[in-house]
């Protein structure tokens, strides 16, 4: 019995082994990030195809031309150093390729406490940039990146904030609060 997560239909190749890990089985695999919810994920390839490191794949629930199956769910430790060392450049991309929907987490994030807010996760943002936050997006929706930096006095970067949010997501084994990773692993 394992525990529910959201799915990630495609994902991003961190490192492909064509001849799976030294102990174990001989099998391709390839260890890969979900584009959606940042799953941590190793994957077995089918026979004779050879996946490139940053390469897109399908591993929804119909027919997939590339993987297998999906082997298990993999947590930073489980990384090769190739792998880990591709993570923080695939998850900035996968923030700008999908920035409307980083915008909205700006635009629609809320209080978790009395004394929290959502945006306070966020390294490098404390009480005055997400007060300033709030009270920009009531006067407007943030349109990019871009025009959050505008609005808010020295803003730091708000793609970087959430790359490093979601990079403390992926090395924190049960973060108190996710807001971009789905999980959790559950070990048996």
């Amino acid at each position: 019995m394992g525990m529910a997560f959201l799915k990630d239909e495609h994902v991003i190749v961190l490192d492909f082994l064509s001849r799976g890990h030294s102990t174990g089985r001989q099998e391709p695999i390839a260890q890969v990030l979900g584009t959606k919810h940042f799953s941590l994920l190793e994957v077995v390839v089918r026979k004779d195809v050879v996946l490139k490191s940053g390469e897109r794949i399908y591993i929804g629930e119909s027919k997939r031309d590339k993987v297998e199956r999906i082997k298990r769910r993999i947590r930073m430790g489980d990384l090769t150093s190739f792998a880990r060392s591709e993570l923080p450049f695939v998850v900035k991309n996968m923030i700008k390729e999908n920035e409307e929907q980083f915008v909205n987490f700006f635009n629609n994030s809320r209080p978790l406490t009395t004394r929290l807010h959502q945006l306070e996760l966020l390294p490098g943002i404390g009480k005055k940039h997400m007060w300033g936050i709030i009270k920009q997006r009531k006067v407007d929706k943030f349109k990019s990146f871009d025009d959050i930096k505008k609005r808010i006095k020295l803003m730091p970067d708000p793609a970087n904030a959430i790359q490093k949010r979601v990079m403390e997501e992926l090395e924190t084994e049960n973060p108190r609060y996710r807001l971009f990773v789905s999980g959790p692993v559950r070990r048996f």
